[in-house]
């Protein structure tokens, strides 16, 4: 006698064997394939283009519009059921049946999903509702889609891949049996139809342009409340091109400002740094603490063109005053008179 344990896990071993044995599509109710006229072969096949520049900057955060086509053909059909000669109801049905499978190339209710494997490029939206297509027709509009470059992303080719999931009619049966001789119509005509689902794939790509890219290496200089000081800053040019005629702007805010607010650098091939001077005031009432200021560089690329980088941070730091004691400038005085009265009683001493 087989034990309630064993029969409980033979049981477990057959669920787990059916969920993962492939499941294909259930067929509806109201097929009979003893009745189908025809198997159609064939179905839609869509295929996406990117509209417009797939070229981009680092730090871009820009739209796709991709256009989707329905390519799809029917490649082929086998008769399943003879008519006989003479009998109009089957003849009406097999015309019928006939008419419906050639919709088996249309796309319905088309899904699109963009998705991106390198976190360097974001896609920023949800799947996209691209309707319904038939053969040879080209969606209305573009399907959009918000990607965000990283502005540390390298130069280079990045592959997107688009899931189009749609349905697709896979079969199509009519029945009746009541022909109306008047009209030449089956009066009591039943059309089934089965779907499928279906999703392909493909892959969409864009380009992070090769272009010079601003990186700040090093930062010096003293400030003080109420004196300021020379602020030295060393930019690094870490992208794949040069720039030519390079000049820092530098933005300065409170507690900052200056009349010294840009620098050139001159030319930056790649991996190369140089140094721009500020000279800097900062208020009496700023609190000694770090600080963060905006630069941006202008500059001309390979091209010829004037460009204007993103925004550069710059991280300072304002000091604690040198002012040690209280009543600092007050006890200076004195000590300056008192040292001047004693040279005023040597010369007089001298003199005697």
């Amino acid at each position: 006698m087989i034990k309630k344990r064993s029969i409980f896990a033979i049981a477990i071993f057959f669920m787990m064997l059916l969920a993962v044995m492939p499941v294909e599509a259930a067929m509806p109710e109201n097929f009979d394939l003893d009745d189908n006229y025809y198997t159609v072969y064939g179905g839609p096949d869509l295929n996406a283009t990117l509209i417009g520049d797939s070229e981009y900057s680092r730090g871009d955060t820009v739209t796709l519009n991709i256009e989707i086509m329905n390519k799809g053909e029917i490649t082929g059909f086998e008769s399943e059921n003879d008519v006989d000669f003479g009998d109009e109801v089957d003849l009406m049905l097999q015309k019928s049946e006939m008419e419906y499978e050639a919709q088996a190339t249309t796309a319905v209710g088309i899904l699109a999903t963009l998705k991106s494997d390198n976190p360097d490029v974001k896609v920023k939206s949800g799947s996209q509702e691209a309707g319904t297509l038939k053969q040879g027709k080209q969606s209305s509009g573009p399907t959009k889609f918000i990607v965000e470059i990283n502005k540390n992303a390298s130069a280079g080719t990045y592959p997107l891949t688009l899931e189009l999931a749609y349905r697709y009619q896979n079969n199509v049966q009519v029945g009746g049996d009541e022909y109306d001789t008047s009209t030449g119509l089956v009066t009591n005509k039943e059309v089934g139809i089965w779907y499928e689902n279906k999703t392909q794939t493909q892959t969409i790509y864009v380009e992070v342009k090769k272009e010079p890219f601003f990186e700040v290496a090093n930062v010096t200089g003293n400030l003080y409340p109420d004196e300021g000081g020379i602020l030295r800053v060393t930019y690094k040019n870490t992208g794949e091109e040069p720039a030519k005629d390079a000049t820092v702007r530098l933005s300065a805010s409170d507690p900052f400002s200056t009349t010294d607010d840009q620098a050139y650098l001159g030319t930056l091939n790649t991996g190369e740094e140089a140094v721009a001077v500020f000279d800097m005031d900062v208020d009496e009432t700023a609190t000694p603490k770090p600080y963060s200021l905006n630069s941006e560089i202008l500059y001309e690329d390979s091209d010829g063109h004037d460009q204007i980088s993103d925004s550069i941070k710059i991280n300072t730091e304002v000091l604690p005053s040198e002012k040690k004691l209280p009543g600092y400038q007050l006890v200076t005085g004195i000590a300056l008179m008192a040292l001047a009265a004693w040279f005023i009683l040597i010369r007089q001493n001298k003199r005697n």
